[in-house]
């Protein structure tokens, strides 16, 4: 979900961002459009994922982009991952094929 929050690295409107996400990364899922993840305009969203803690302990705030949140197939926070972790570190996903199984 693309954010502004983060020293101001998706400035452009939704047009913008898809076109340079799939120019640059390849993209062709759907993308949602830009939306806050901290503060006031937080979204509904993200009200209920920020209270989950990842492995370290830590809740609240979205530290950086590309933290990253695994839902189980009946709609609750699993898991939370640092935005340091790959999206194909073992432990994301170990996380993910066992919701999977």
């Amino acid at each position: 979900m693309p954010c502004n929050q983060f020293l101001g690295q998706e400035p452009g409107n939704a047009e913008e961002i898809a076109e340079f996400c799939s120019a640059t990364y390849g993209v062709t899922f759907p993308m949602t459009e830009k939306i806050e993840v901290n503060g006031e305009g937080r979204h509904p969203l993200y009200e209920r994922l920020v209270g989950f803690a990842d492995a370290e302990g830590h809740s609240g705030d979205i530290r950086w982009n590309f933290e990253k949140f695994l839902v189980g197939r009946d709609g609750t926070v699993v898991a939370r991952f640092s935005p340091q972790t790959g999206p194909e570190a073992a432990e994301l996903v170990a996380a993910v094929e066992a919701q999977l199984a």
